[in-house]
């Protein structure tokens, strides 16, 4: 059944184990039907597995860079195809919406068009907040420095640029890449442990299951494999998109929770800015459990 809602097998199996190992050798009333208490319990441990042992508190820790003097970072990475640039421009969006302003770092040095696609959604943001509103003040810039160039290094100049110019932000767009190709995340784990960002996000579809479950270990063990760093900053949270397409079958927020133990920071909605909200683990369990 929690298969069927595309929850990974190896996860579903787990789940299950935990809760029989919960029920063992409680006593039913006479009333009670074992499925009921089997769901309650069920329902009980997913919305736990759910529920992030720590928060994510984006806004506080920005705060808290800014009266360091310091930009806060944050580094989007991904298989190809999965909404990196959209969804960094949705979470630019919730920034400037907080008053706060944003760089964004084009380390997509690869992808024909990626730059492209980053100006245009630097134009519309500019756009829905004029600078005329704030303080003569651009609420979004673009760093960018073409194709073909070392990411790490574009992502270390953007994030000086934004501490010399007081910008509050920096969020880095970093190329699509297979979680099997090596190169391409040795460049990845360079450009983390070079630039140290504060929160490096996992952009996963909701519609791939098990799919999404590999790419997520695999990221997490090549960043921890060609890190040379003693204790290497490998994912932080996960961006899940496309949770708008997916009815029920809502397993892969279950399934990438319960692997990486990393929290779902936002859930893409749709195509629009506004689409992104946080998780609401209550509602993904009922749907899981319908």
């Amino acid at each position: 059944y929690l298969i069927d809602k595309n929850v990974a097998s190896e996860v579903a199996n787990s789940l299950c184990d935990s809760v029989s190992m919960k029920l063992q050798g409680s006593v039913m009333g006479t009333f009670q039907s074992v499925q009921k208490t089997v769901k309650e319990t069920l329902t009980e441990a997913l919305i736990k597995l759910l529920t992030p042992k720590r928060r994510i508190d984006i806004i506080r820790d920005v705060m808290e860079a800014k009266s360091n003097n310091r930009p806060y970072v944050m580094t989007f990475c991904g298989v190809n195809g999965v909404g990196k640039s959209t969804n960094l421009a949705k979470i630019c969006f919730w920034l400037i919406e907080n008053k706060f302003r944003v760089l964004i770092a084009a380390c997509d040095t690869f992808r024909a068009g990626a730059v492209e696609q980053l100006r245009t959604h630097t134009r519309r943001l500019n756009s829905l907040h004029p600078a005329a509103e704030n303080g003569g003040k651009e609420m979004v810039q673009l760093y960018e420095k073409g194709y073909g160039k070392d990411a790490a290094g574009i992502a270390m100049e953007a994030i000086n640029y934004a501490r010399d110019m007081k910008i509050d932000i920096v969020l880095v767009d970093t190329a699509g890449r297979m979680q099997d190709n090596e190169p391409l995340m040795r460049s990845l784990t360079k450009l983390i442990s070079v630039n140290a960002p504060d929160l490096v996000l996992f952009v996963g579809e909701a519609l791939v299951g098990n799919e999404a479950i590999d790419q997520l270990v695999k990221f997490n063990a090549a960043l921890a494999d060609h890190s040379n760093q003693e204790n290497p900053h490998t994912i932080d949270g996960i961006v899940l998109t496309k949770f708008d397409t997916i009815d029920d079958k809502v397993g892969s927020a279950i399934s990438m929770t319960y692997i990486s133990g990393q929290p779902i920071v936002f859930v893409g909605t749709g195509q629009t800015y506004t689409d992104l909200k946080s998780l609401n683990a209550k509602a993904v369990v009922s749907s899981l459990m319908k």
